[in-house]
């Protein structure tokens, strides 16, 4: 069973930037999607990037051109570079992965099976 450990949240004013990091540990098998959720206060979890073991990648039309998921190396941390950051990406932010059915791509919503505690990034105006 794969365990998630998230870092790199934070408090940042409008125009700025985070990176998260997500350090995937234990097995995690050849085919898998790895991403990144995020929730505010009172609405449902919604995905935001993901990325697969061939390196390819979906995002949310709101995080597009600002966010990059990345996973240098297959190295079993991917990191979520967050560039012009806007109060509205204010939330909870959670990691997650699960195992790639043959012959399917990830997307950004896709079902998880493991979870990550989650990390804080919060965006003043």
């Amino acid at each position: 069973q794969v365990q998630l450990v998230e870092s790199g949240g934070g408090s940042v004013q409008a125009g700025g930037s985070l990176r998260l990091s997500c350090a995937a540990s234990g097995e995690r098998g050849g085919r898998y999607c790895m991403g990144w959720f995020r929730q505010l206060a009172g609405k449902e979890r919604e995905g935001v990037a993901v990325i697969d073991d061939y390196g390819r990648t979906d995002y949310a039309e709101a995080v597009k051109d600002r966010f990059t998921i990345s996973e240098p190396n297959a190295a079993r941390t991917v990191y979520l570079q967050m560039d012009n950051l806007n109060p509205e990406d204010t939330a909870m932010y959670y990691c997650g992965a699960s195992p790639r059915l043959y012959g399917f791509r990830c997307t950004r919503g896709f079902e998880v099976d493991v979870w990550g505690q989650g990390t804080q990034v919060t965006v003043s105006s």
